[in-house]
């Protein structure tokens, strides 16, 4: 099974890399760079199963932040990442690396970001990041925003959003597993709270929620989540590449899918994805 490296820091992601002697003896290893977040995780380590039992190419699986994930792309410390949020989110990383790299297609569409709150708090009192600004509904939310980690395309956006909508509130930097323990704690209590949030995610199969408005576009729009390589990866690697040009999947599938990973792990759900999938996963591999 692939390897995973966990949480590394750019320098010490390039002290992992393969030898360029190891290179030369023909040892086939493709890089996947991810950041810790759900939906991420999924269609990595999806697409690293498929690619040890089909291409006969080692995956070694590199855990980090957004940032370094970007710069060690660029620099070619790791091959490939499957979480380029655009047009918007990730822009500013993406701009600054876009000549260094190639887009090997978008894995899936109708990626969305926004601000939640659960559905117990009643579209009268919120509807919108504008009714935050009143005085009851700022009490009960403790003048607090559930936000993610500081470097996150989203949380860059929720502080524009802040400002936009000149709000006296804290957003609270965090990450999503610190937000999603807010979370899990305020629904238990039926707790006002407003979070940031994104979909697909697993969170809106297991609780109910919903996003509130955002009439000045502070948030963005629809985004497409594409997959990004190191400038000439298609050229040495030609078969991954074309695998990577063809899988693609259904945002609905996608949350389901991460959904039953956090009810059992992602192991389990990504071999019943590829068993329920039989079709599609063929089309992917180009059968």
């Amino acid at each position: 099974m692939f390897k995973t490296v966990s949480r590394l820091g750019l320098a010490a992601l390039v002290a992992g890399l393969v030898s360029t002697t190891a290179m030369a003896q023909g040892t086939s290893t493709v890089k996947i760079g991810w950041a810790a977040w759900s939906d991420a995780e999924f269609v990595t380590k999806l697409a690293a199963r498929l690619i040890e039992d089909n291409f006969g190419t080692k995956v070694e699986l590199v855990q980090t932040d957004v940032a370094p994930l970007y710069q060690g792309l660029s620099r070619g410390d790791i091959d490939v990442m499957m979480m380029a949020w655009l047009p918007e989110t990730h822009a500013d990383y993406y701009k600054r690396i876009e000549n260094d790299v190639e887009t090997l297609g978008t894995v899936y569409d109708g990626a969305k970001l926004g601000w939640v709150v659960p559905t117990y708090i009643p579209e009268s009192d919120i509807a919108s990041i504008e009714d935050l600004t009143k005085d009851d509904v700022k009490e009960k939310l403790g003048g607090e925003v559930q936000g993610i980690d500081p470097g996150a395309g989203l949380t860059r956006l929720s502080e524009q959003a802040v400002k936009d909508y000149g709000l006296d509130y804290e957003l609270k930097i965090s990450s999503e597993a610190g937000m999603l323990t807010t979370v899990d704690r305020a629904m238990r209590s039926e707790k006002w709270f407003v979070a940031t949030a994104w979909s697909p995610h697993w969170m809106f199969g297991k609780y109910e929620l919903r996003y509130i408005e955002d009439p000045k576009g502070s948030l963005g729009a629809a985004e497409h989540v594409d997959i990004l390589a190191r400038k000439d990866f298609s050229a040495e690697q030609a078969e991954v590449a074309e695998f990577f040009t063809r899988m693609k999947l259904p945002i609905d599938e996608l949350e389901a899918a991460m959904f039953e990973a956090q009810e059992t792990s992602y192991e389990k759900a990504v071999e019943n994805y590829i068993e329920k999938n039989p079709e599609r996963i063929k089309e992917w591999l180009g059968e």
